[in-house]
């Protein structure tokens, strides 16, 4: 048996590509890790010139005074209550639309309605509509019902932000089901619900968790919307609260990069814990069988 050999040309065509895929990857990863340094560095190195790029010591004082450790400190952000917020309203819309996305994809990939078509594309539409357009309008309802200031509301707000993209994505999963296991799980006496629960949404769970993904990080950056209809530091996530930190604390770097490494943390864990069903749902069309 005659071993196959790489061709020099294509070992070369490799190499370049992956120096090329590393160098684009370090040039997006440096501004984080610069950060997330800069979090744990000593005041004399924040402004040093030249600048300290290992810091020689490590100190977590920035994460002590954010969250009330030093006694001597006469101000700080409310980043507890900016965490819980965040936390609520990413994971509450998330289960939501996310559910809802699932059951309505299920629904245009498998039934023909009335207008179904038309319903699908209007659903589409209303996605590619920004969130400055949508400020000025929310704040009015919302001023009128008493919703401002509340992360209930804001949690609404973004599920019907997510459930069109959670529609697409879910829609195009159950497409990729073969119909006949579905109609096999009919013969066999299961129900639509039943052959839902049973056969199509066990193999649809890496768009599911894909949609679940894009719909958390979606909520938990959102900025526009929540800096609308958040008006007190009670109600204010993530964002606008280091939007805030940085109104008050203009000079305050490493504390500024302390709030954002806390940022950070979910997004990396959500990546880390799905990361293969990131990549399956990603590439769901990319090979048929």
């Amino acid at each position: 048996m005659i071993a196959s050999r790489v061709s020099p040309h294509r070992r070369l065509n490799s190499i370049i590509i992956n120096s090329f895929a590393w160098l684009i990857l370090i040039a997006l990863a440096l501004p984080a890790v610069w950060i997330i340094l800069t979090a744990f560095r000593s005041n004399s190195e924040i402004n040093a010139s030249p600048p300290v790029w290992i810091p020689r010591e490590i100190t977590f004082e920035a994460f002590g005074n954010m969250f009330g450790l030093n006694p001597n400190l006469q101000q700080r952000v409310a980043v507890e209550a900016y965490m819980f917020n965040s936390l609520f309203v990413a994971l509450s819309s998330t289960v939501v639309s996310v559910a809802a996305g699932t059951l309505a994809g299920y629904a245009f990939s498998r039934f023909k309605f009335r207008f179904h078509t038309a319903a699908f594309l209007m659903l589409m539409l209303s996605r590619t509509v920004p969130g400055v357009a949508l400020s000025l309008p929310l704040f009015l309802l919302f001023t009128r019902l008493g919703w401002t200031n509340s992360l209930v509301g804001l949690s609404f707000v973004y599920v019907a932000i997510n459930i069109p993209f959670a529609i697409w994505l879910m829609d195009g999963f159950f497409r990729q089901i073969p119909r006949d296991l579905t109609e096999a799980a009919y013969i066999d006496g299961c129900g639509y619900w039943s052959a839902f629960w049973r056969v199509d949404l066990p193999l649809a769970l890496p768009g599911l968790a894909t949609a679940a993904i894009f719909a958390f990080l979606a909520s938990w950056n959102e900025f526009q919307i929540v800096s609308v209809l958040a008006r007190n530091n009670a109600s204010k996530t993530f964002p606008p609260g280091l939007f805030t930190f940085t109104e008050q604390f203009t000079i305050d770097w490493r504390g500024m990069c302390a709030m954002s490494v806390l940022m950070m943390i979910p997004a990396i864990i959500f990546v880390i814990l799905t990361q293969r069903n990131l990549v399956r749902g990603l590439t769901f069309g990319a090979i048929k069988g």
